[in-house]
């Protein structure tokens, strides 16, 4: 199971970005998809987690300004970022809890995508 992440950019504060993360594999479920971002010299961070009830759970930070959305048949979820600042400047990451026949249930990480927002 692989998972490619793109969107990421360089965007003027108050921008916006689109960031796109497909999974491949072979995979037959997911449990969860999950939006991370690692700011340099800081812990890595969550952004927003969708679980099985399909309702996400986004981190206060960025509550109002970031949408995310998926496709399930397809394997792919995205993250609108609207009203960009520069504290959201980080490398972002998504992550799946997801099921193959090959690998069975597996924690799976994108490469990450860069993002940064200029002042």
């Amino acid at each position: 199971v692989q998972l490619q992440a793109s969107g990421g950019g360089l965007v003027q504060t108050g921008g916006s970005l689109r960031l796109s993360c497909e999974a491949s594999g072979g995979i037959t479920r997911i449990e969860a998809m999950n939006w991370y971002r690692q700011a340099p010299g800081k812990e890595r961070e969550l952004v927003v987690a969708i679980g099985v009830s399909g309702v996400p759970n986004y981190a206060e930070s960025v509550k109002g300004r970031f949408t995310v959305s998926r496709d399930i048949a397809k394997n792919t979820m995205w993250l609108q970022m609207n009203s960009l600042e520069p504290d959201d400047t980080a490398v972002y990451h998504c992550y799946m809890f997801a099921f193959s026949e090959t690998t069975r249930w597996k924690t799976c990480w994108g490469q990450g995508t860069l993002v940064t927002v200029s002042s």
